[in-house]
């Protein structure tokens, strides 16, 4: 029997526990001619294996700051008993590229997960390591997290407040702070810039209860209303302090809060603040999580496998080719993809009957498909788990002639169709597609990915062997929203990663291993994202209590 805490007798459990880092530097090196840097840090974990470190994520870029507090956390799982070998890297960031070779490097700092969860607070502040002889330095905190699931949206108005601007008004912005044990501050959230007013209304936000005050209603929050500035030199305006329990009150005469500005006050006998800030609205709800929609049995995962069959894969019957089979049992890339995804999202699908397609072969009749059955059955082209579908991709090779061109929109559309059908949460569908080229038909992708993104649906992309694969960037929409004609994807519902990156891990089994965690990263919150827009909601557990 399972009991609250996650204790279920006669069994054995490692001690884990969520741990979010935040991330602070101190005089950063200037390395921009005509401005300040724009700093960037990246958190990286050892593989204990393999000995490498693999890329955990990324803050975002603060323009013009050699004093960066970065809004975005880390959050990871710590282990009492283990050696977590990190590393936090800051970079200059220079262009919208993902490669970090394509900006300047200003230092790094390794530690053990132990080290900083260990030290006093929380807290590690040390210099960073780098190619300078003064590289800054970073103060780094770890806070255990609280597993409420509260998600909290916040509505604020801002009104008289100080002119900041000599030739024009402020341009006003909120930033929010939580408080920690030793009395400092670590930013957890800035609202966007309202241009040219000393009246601002800003855009609601949504934050968790867990970042906003780690579940706390009465921890601390700072507010903070700064005048932007586009050197990075944002003019403080003034402050003021409440905390959760407070806001939760909402619209009231206890939540319009005089901003101060210390100086001015301790200066001026007649002081009364810098403007007001009033709360608008606010709104508290529960967030479910992916388990909470999976284990419940509301949903049920889907999984379709996409092959690419183009010439430019090579003759199957030569070694060189991607789509080669070693008579030795090592399985090839495409092989490994399905295998490595497969065994993953097959524990979510009850039936484990998985339709697999592919695409750009010539069949003995001479036409040329973009989509079609492995099994050469398109009434049922469902194989059964991942063994089924390695069976009908080897023995598809064996029917077909590689030709091309490269088109994914016929399979997109193939799963969308499916998707269409059935929009109540109940099915959610995952596309597999594994390729080696860039994609022919692109226009018509952008437009099959932009109307599959209002769907329950996402889609993975698996590029194989050493083509430029540049282009698929403009499909998964981590940086820029995919568009078709003017049209935005409603959400991100595309993963694209390069096999490549990930046979350096050692052995087969540990590639297929890290390659099946980036891929399959992004999807629970791909689904999440499309119950929340539905306003779908879980089924009530049966062992749940009343």
């Amino acid at each position: 029997m399972t009991t609250a805490g996650g204790f279920q007798a006669g069994t054995a459990v490692v001690p884990a526990t969520q741990v979010e880092i935040s991330v602070q530097c101190r005089n950063l090196a200037d390395l921009d001619v005509l401005s300040k840097s724009d700093p960037m840090c990246v958190m990286f974990m050892k593989d204990i294996k393999t000995n490498t470190y693999y890329e955990l994520g990324r803050t975002e870029t603060l323009d013009n700051q050699l004093n960066p507090d970065f809004a975005t956390k880390f959050t990871v799982t710590y282990y009492f008993e283990e050696l977590q070998s990190t590393k936090f890297e800051i970079y200059d960031v220079d262009s919208a590229s993902r490669n970090l070779k394509d900006h300047d490097f200003m230092g790094s700092l390794e530690c053990t997960l132990g080290e900083l969860v260990g030290a006093p607070g929380g807290k590690l502040e040390k210099p960073l390591r780098g190619p300078r002889r003064s590289n800054g330095t970073i103060l780094l905190r770890a806070e255990e997290l609280n597993k409420c699931k509260e998600e909290i949206t916040l509505h604020f108005r801002a009104s008289h407040l100080d002119k900041k601007d000599f030739f024009g008004k402020s341009d006003p912005y909120l930033q929010i702070s939580r408080v920690n044990e030793d009395g400092s501050y670590t930013v957890v959230h800035r609202t966007e810039v309202v241009m040219k007013t000393l009246n601002p209304t800003w855009r609601p936000f949504m934050i968790t209860a867990r970042s906003l005050c780690n579940g706390d209603y009465d921890r601390s929050i700072k507010f903070e209303c700064f005048d932007w500035d586009s050197d990075g030199g944002h003019d403080f305006i003034g402050e003021f302090t409440t905390n959760l329990r407070e806001l939760s009150r909402g619209p009231c005469s206890s939540n319009i809060y005089h901003v101060i500005n210390p100086k001015k006050q301790a200066k001026k006998k007649k002081y009364k603040d810098s403007g007001e800030v009033t709360l608008l609205s606010f709104k508290s709800e529960q967030v479910c999580s992916f388990l909470d929609y999976i284990q419940s049995g509301s949903t049920e995962m889907n999984f379709t496998v996409a092959i690419d069959f183009t010439a430019s894969n090579g003759n199957p019957t030569s070694p060189s080719s991607l789509h080669y089979l070693n008579p030795y049992g090592t399985p090839n890339q495409y092989a490994a993809a399905i295998q490595a995804v497969g065994n993953i999202i097959q524990d979510y699908d009850s039936d484990k009957l998985f339709p697999a397609l592919g695409f750009g072969a010539r069949m003995s009749d001479g036409s040329v498909h973009h989509e079609f059955a492995l099994n050469f059955n398109p009434s049922n082209p469902f194989c059964s788990g991942v063994d089924g579908v390695l069976q009908a991709y080897y023995n598809s090779l064996k029917n077909v002639q590689l030709y091309g061109p490269t088109n994914f929109s016929p399979v997109i559309n193939h799963v969308a169709r499916f998707a269409t059908a059935i929009q109540d949460g109940s099915q959610y569908f995952v596309l597999l597609i594994i390729t080696d080229g860039i994609i022919t038909d692109m226009q018509q992708t952008q437009q099959a990915i932009v109307n599959a993104s209002r769907l329950p649906m996402s889609i993975i992309i698996v590029g194989v062997g050493d083509a430029d694969f540049t282009a698929m960037d403009i499909l998964d929409g981590d940086d820029v929203r995919l568009s078709y004609n003017g049209v935005h994807a409603v959400r991100d519902i595309v993963q694209f990663v390069p096999y490549n990156d990930f046979l350096s891990r050692g052995d087969m089994a540990l590639s297929q291993a890290a390659l099946a965690k980036e891929v399959l990263a992004e999807i629970p919150d791909q689904f999440l994202s499309y119950m929340k827009q539905h306003n779908i909601k879980p089924k009530l557990s049966a062992t749940a209590p009343p």
